[in-house]
């Protein structure tokens, strides 16, 4: 049997990030393999993923980034089981490394993004060995990517709210205060849809019948329900379609009316916002 050293034990805590009794119950088992050693602890972490399948993954990190071309921006959750493990600085890194990376790399989602290789090995494989590491459920939730002639991102103190939004012009005066506005809306006011034609149709039926609800727990008439929700309707888009909402800064203002004033045909032609629940 090998002497294993404190030395090459640290090593391979340093190599794997994986806990010191981890570490020499490794190289014990492998006879001071190292490479054997971290294929054990990548073992673990597999077998960690597959026990902690069926738990809760609610807590997280939840990132944002432009482009160098300013044309794009992309948005990443990354999911974990405690708010611990969320707010350490090693999960806020490598959530950033996988923002960075599918951004280069032109991923269109979480799945290609969980397959796309980097460091000779595909993106699960890395977060498994981080399930090795910290002993929790991880997953990467979701992630997208989001193009116009200018795009803009936003991320909320605390890595639990971000937000994403693509222009359809760049030469604006002023535009980065307008995108900055925008994205910050996204954040604070959740919208649904970009506008009332965005919105699915099962979402407009939902309200719709929510709306003849609660008029027929009101008394009204049945021959009044429908014209009673549609009118819910409309107030629903003003609240929840991003165009159409009340501006956060100037509530005179919609969004649609507070881009309007850089320029008359300045517009947002999508978005995204992740959130934590």
């Amino acid at each position: 049997m090998a002497n294993i050293t404190a030395a090459e034990v640290n090593k391979l805590r340093k190599q794997t990030g994986a806990g010191m009794m981890d570490c020499k119950k490794a190289l014990v088992e492998t006879n001071g393999d190292f490479e054997k050693a971290i294929d054990i602890l990548r073992k673990k972490g597999q077998k960690l993923a597959n026990n902690r399948a069926d738990r809760a993954a609610n807590e997280g990190v939840v990132l944002a980034k432009v482009s160098d071309d300013k044309k794009s921006a992309a948005i990443i959750m990354f999911n974990c089981e405690t708010d611990f493990v969320g707010k350490n600085q090693d999960t806020i890194d490598f959530t950033q490394k996988l923002l960075d990376l599918g951004l280069e790399k032109g991923c269109k989602n979480a799945e290609e993004l969980n397959a796309t290789a980097v460091d000779g090995r595909i993106v699960s494989e890395h977060v498994t060995d981080m399930i090795g590491k910290t002993g929790e459920k991880l997953e990467l939730a979701q992630f997208d990517v989001i193009s116009g002639e200018s795009a803009y991102a936003y991320i909320h103190p605390g890595n639990r709210v971000a937000s994403i939004a693509a222009f359809n012009k760049s030469d604006v005066n002023d535009l980065d205060a307008a995108g900055k506005d925008v994205v910050m809306q996204i954040a604070a006011m959740s919208p649904v849809a970009l506008d009332k034609d965005a919105v699915p149709a099962d979402v407009i039926e939902r309200e719709i019948e929510i709306g003849k609800d609660q008029a027929r727990q009101e008394g009204k008439p049945e021959d009044l329900l429908e014209k009673i929700a549609f009118g819910k309707l409309n107030k629903f888009y003003k609240e929840s379609t991003l165009l159409n909402q009340e501006f956060i800064k100037d509530s005179k203002k919609t969004v649609k009316q507070m881009l309007s004033g850089y320029n008359k045909d300045l517009t947002v032609i999508d978005f995204k916002r992740y959130a934590l629940s």
